[in-house]
């Protein structure tokens, strides 16, 4: 079997993601912040510490800024629906994922306004239409780091200073980003930044969460849930600190001490060491892809300008064909449709059939590569 479908989810994880999270079941297990024994304790600490390595990973120096969701459409949703009311103008771009689409079009229906700034065929947004739509006035600027379609990374420092200029705050969906790139969240001078533990951090499903910078009020954010926090109890309205406000219920403890072990293993191994990988396998697989006559790649040309996420069409082929014939013949398992991004497939032309994407990981080979090529090689040549 071969697994090219790490923008939907990593695998195989990382042994010390399963280790970490047994030995908290095992050995730790106590509700945290709910009650003052040797357990919760345990457990508290756990959740801090990869509160610690989290505001680490994104250059953050409060780890109580680190508010953890169970994924990052959550994380998405509470900085979405926590800023913006009706009259707000809110900018984002052709590309985004329904995570951020969804959301925004509900809230258009209340009244926000919501203007999509246009992307080039290969996903890069157009900085110019950027400018000429990010106006003084403008509430939120929200932007994919890298498109789950294509993997075309857009250029968030510029767009950030576009933002900051017209006095709006900047999101950052960093779904396929967040331990496939190296992220200083200060340095590319982002506000708010969404992540999910499960794809490119090698975590569990079921983690993530939003980064407040350092810089940004917290006071500007509504709690998208209201509930136990485990301080304050004494009061019935929501607490305001950090990271409480925002933490309702009992947390994922067993997954985020999955998701620590799993940062820890990044920074191990490095993300800089796992990036040349993957650009390397990238590079490979877009060379071998563009000689077969009838196959068409979408994106950006160089393996550089994108995450290792590569989508395909082959002529004469439904996309759903191409996926069930290379999952039942060639045993490599990849992911095909719309991708919940309709917005990036109109971009890219796509829509409604979508592509076969082809996305790789740390556990893939060069061989893998090859096998994928030598398969829609002979699957082109059968039609």
């Amino acid at each position: 079997m071969i697994y090219v479908d790490y923008a939907a989810t990593s695998w195989p994880k990382p042994p010390c993601v399963a280790e970490a999270m047994t030995d908290y079941l095992e050995h730790t297990g106590g509700n945290p912040g709910r009650s003052g024994h040797r357990l919760s304790i345990a457990a508290a600490r756990v959740i801090y510490e990869v509160r610690e390595e989290v505001a680490s990973l994104f250059g953050i120096a409060d780890p109580l800024r680190v508010v953890f969701t169970p994924n990052v459409t959550e994380a998405l949703n509470l900085a979405i629906n926590g800023l913006l009311d009706p009259q707000d103008r809110v900018v984002t771009t052709a590309m985004e994922h329904n995570s951020v689409m969804r959301p925004l079009r509900a809230l258009e229906k209340a009244g926000v306004e919501v203007l999509v700034v246009p992307c080039h065929p290969d996903g890069q947004v157009d900085l110019e239409a950027m400018r000429a739509t990010v106006t003084h006035g403008t509430k939120l600027v929200v932007v994919n780091h890298a498109s789950n379609v294509v993997g075309t990374i857009q250029p968030v420092a510029d767009i950030a200073t576009i933002a900051h200029e017209a006095g709006a705050l900047l999101l950052l969906d960093a779904a396929q980003t967040a331990g496939a790139l190296p992220i200083d969240q200060h340095a590319l001078g982002v506000d708010l930044l969404a992540f999910t533990g499960h794809k490119a951090l090698h975590g569990p499903t079921g983690t993530g969460g939003l980064v407040l910078g350092d810089d940004f009020d917290p006071s500007l954010l509504r709690p998208l849930v209201r509930g136990g926090t485990g301080s304050r109890s004494e009061f019935e309205e929501q607490p305001d600190n950090l990271p409480d406000k925002y933490e309702s219920g009992t947390p994922n403890g067993v997954g985020i001490a999955g998701l620590g072990a799993a940062i820890k293993w990044l920074r191990d191994t490095g993300i800089h060491t796992i990036r040349a990988q993957e650009i390397e396998l990238s590079r490979a697989l877009i060379e071998g892809l563009s000689a077969i006559p009838g196959l068409r790649l979408y994106g950006p040309p160089r393996a550089e300008d994108r995450t290792a996420v590569i989508s395909v069409t082959l002529e004469g082929w439904r996309v759903s064909e191409v996926g069930l014939a290379l999952d039942d013949e060639y045993g490599i398992l990849s992911r095909v449709g719309l991708h919940c991004s309709p917005a990036a497939h109109r971009t890219l032309g796509t829509f409604p059939e979508g592509t076969v994407r082809l996305s790789l990981g740390p556990a893939n080979t060069r061989s893998d590569v090859e096998a994928v090529i030598a398969a829609m090689k002979e699957l082109a040549e059968s039609r």
